[in-house]
């Protein structure tokens, strides 16, 4: 005996179904955006209705082979895959319709009003074919195919699968050319910014031709604010062989931290990259070392400061600034610049320093030998010195005796004598803490006396020092 669900089991079924189906129908129309893509929208439409004779020979042919296949024509097995394929074909049209809307929401910008009515129509077509699914659902009068209409489902949903994928990656695609014109721009940005602040560089540190600065300056018209400005250009160079010197530790695999400990121990960093200042404190200290002496070393014989002197001096910082450091080696192998270019580079570049840097000591042995090497590290080294060496020409040119000095180490900040070297450091701010004092770690540049009444501040590396408050 077959059994019967009862009536009631069966109308909340239809009911849930019937839902379903509205939940779909009731869908609001999208607003209307347009899309020049080029996608088509292409619908697949089940065919349930066969022109006349064709019709009766379809069903029963599909009828027979989907009876014979599935247990002999049983009206419950043919109710079931008569519903598979109702909901098959139900899920291809919502697929359908969410390849629609987002072909809508591709064509918004640009506008194009082509695409959004052919999107909109197919979103339309599309509910017009559900409703007609749930009205012959509701009748009882669905005619489906169930192999055919499963697999038009399937083909159908695949179609409009792709179309979404597609849709997605050409908004990708716009947001990666977005993406790249904002770099674009930025680059752009960028170098405008370090083109404009190496102009700000070169009109506050006087950059140029070396045979420019000071070019119509006399002897009788001499000024301390011409020791600045070629000590401002001096200070490019050394710098400039500073960063040339770490990036050759650094390929050399130095641990910096440690050689920074080495050459100012107990030294506190606000920051990490502030290390730089000890190896530009190690440089300067070598290369001015003796600059209060005439030619950088004690005289054998005492000599006065006098006119002639003077003369000597200005003479040798005009001839030396218009000359290239390469030919006046090559041309004056032994004179008192070749020989202090030659002590300051054995003096700063240590044997052990140069193996490592280089892998072997070649520019060494060559430097004792009386030559000079042809490298670009030496080549920088060389340029450096040579500014150093004007910059001591040109001091001795002054009426007044020129000395250098530094401050020692935990002497308290003085803004008379010393401008602190790290702009973004906590220094930098103002202190209104009483407690904290601030105290030089090491002197980075020297500073120098012009007379007894002009100062040209040192530069110095401060750290605070937390002090008990008074009461």
């Amino acid at each position: 005996m077959e059994t019967l669900k009862p009536r009631s089991a069966t109308n909340n079924s239809k009911s849930k179904l019937v839902k379903t189906f509205q939940k779909v129908i009731n869908l609001r129309n999208p607003t209307k955006i347009s899309s020049n893509n080029g996608i088509g929208i292409c619908m697949l439409t089940s065919q349930n209705k066969f022109d006349d004779d064709d019709t009766a020979s379809f069903k029963s042919k599909t009828h027979h082979h989907y009876s014979d296949k599935h247990g002999g024509g049983d009206p419950r097995i043919r109710h079931r895959a008569v519903m598979e394929a109702l909901v098959a074909k139900l899920f291809a049209g919502i697929t359908s319709i969410k390849a629609s809307y987002a072909e809508l929401q591709v064509a918004q910008n640009p506008y194009n009003s082509d695409a959004i009515h052919v999107a909109d129509q197919a979103v339309v077509d599309e509910l017009k074919a559900i409703s007609e699914l749930k009205r012959s659902f509701l009748k009882k009068e669905l005619d489906l195919s169930p192999q055919v209409t499963i697999m038009l489902a399937e083909i159908q949903e695949q179609q409009s699968m792709m179309k979404t994928y597609e849709i997605t990656i050409k908004k990708l695609e716009c947001e990666i050319e977005t993406k790249e014109s904002k770099v674009s721009l930025m680059k752009t940005q960028l170098q405008e910014s370090i083109t404009y602040n190496k102009s700000l560089e070169k009109r506050l540190n006087a950059s140029g031709p070396i045979s420019t600065i000071l070019e119509n300056v006399q002897l009788s018209s001499l000024k301390p604010s011409h020791l600045v400005q070629f000590l401002h250009y001096t200070l490019r160079s050394i710098r400039g062989f500073v960063k040339l010197m770490i990036r050759e530790m650094e390929s050399a695999q130095w641990d910096l931290e440690s050689a920074a400990r080495v050459i100012e121990p107990g030294v506190i960093f606000t920051k990490t990259s502030h290390r730089y200042f000890v190896f530009e404190s190690f440089v300067c200290k070598t290369m001015f070392e003796g600059f209060n002496f005439p030619n950088f070393s004690p005289p054998s014989v005492s000599q006065s400061f006098n006119r002639v002197s003077r003369d000597q001096y200005f003479n040798g910082f005009t001839k030396l600034k218009s000359v290239n450091v390469k030919h006046i080696l090559a041309q004056k192998p032994n004179s008192s610049f070749a020989n202090f270019l030659r002590s300051k580079y054995l003096q700063l570049v240590h044997a052990k320093m140069e193996c490592s840097l280089f892998g072997n000591l070649n520019q060494r042995k060559l430097i004792n030998a009386g030559g000079f090497p042809d490298s670009a590290f030496f080549t920088s080294f060389a340029e450096m010195a040579r500014r150093v060496w004007l910059l001591h020409c040109l001091a001795y040119s002054f009426d007044q005796e020129v000395s250098i000095f530094q401050v020692p180490k935990n002497c308290r900040f003085s803004e008379v004598y010393m401008e602190n070297v790290s702009d973004d450091s906590v220094f930098s701010s103002e202190i209104v803490d009483s407690s904290v004092d601030f105290r030089v770690n090491f002197t980075v540049v020297p500073g120098f006396k012009i007379g007894t009444s002009t100062v040209i501040q040192c530069q110095v590396y401060l750290s605070p020092m937390i002090t008990p408050a008074t009461r």
